[in-house]
């Protein structure tokens, strides 16, 4: 291989980025953040985590290898299990936005997942899924549409 050529190393990562002394994991959120500020629309970055699927203890026997997928093959059963939990970008009142500029492989389980959550526990939430900075600021039109209504 050349010194020129590159070799993937994985998934592509967002850059964090600090903006009113916050630290956000993607330029996306942040772009988020300063067009609901400048609508003034009152939201909390990454204010409350769910529980989506709470912990249970696996009795079973279970061979397999660590979670990180190294160590010995051997019985890891008889074990807790932790939860699943989600802790969205923004909340608000009546509102959940979550930005997803490159979702990474289990983000669309987990999306599904925190959206069945949602159905049953808090059915009134509106979910907002923006992954363009475009797809942001109509974010906060539907917002502000729906205060007006």
């Amino acid at each position: 291989m050349s010194r020129t050529s590159r070799r993937k190393r994985g998934p592509v990562r967002a850059k964090k980025v600090i903006h009113d002394g916050i630290k956000f994991a993607s330029g996306l959120e942040k772009h988020m953040y300063i067009v609901l500020k400048e609508a003034k629309i009152k939201a909390k970055y990454e204010g409350q985590t769910f529980e989506i699927v709470p912990s249970f203890s696996f009795n079973n026997k279970s061979y397999e290898r660590q979670a990180n997928s190294k160590g010995e093959y051997r019985e890891r059963g008889g074990k807790k299990v932790r939860a699943i939990t989600y802790t969205p970008d923004f909340i608000g009142r009546g509102f959940i936005i979550e930005c997803k500029g490159r979702p990474n492989e289990s983000f669309p389980l987990r999306w599904k997942l925190f959206k069945k959550y949602i159905s049953t526990h808090h059915p009134d939430v509106v979910l907002y899924k923006p992954q363009t900075k475009k797809e942001c600021e109509e974010t906060v039109s539907l917002i502000l549409g729906r205060k007006k209504t």
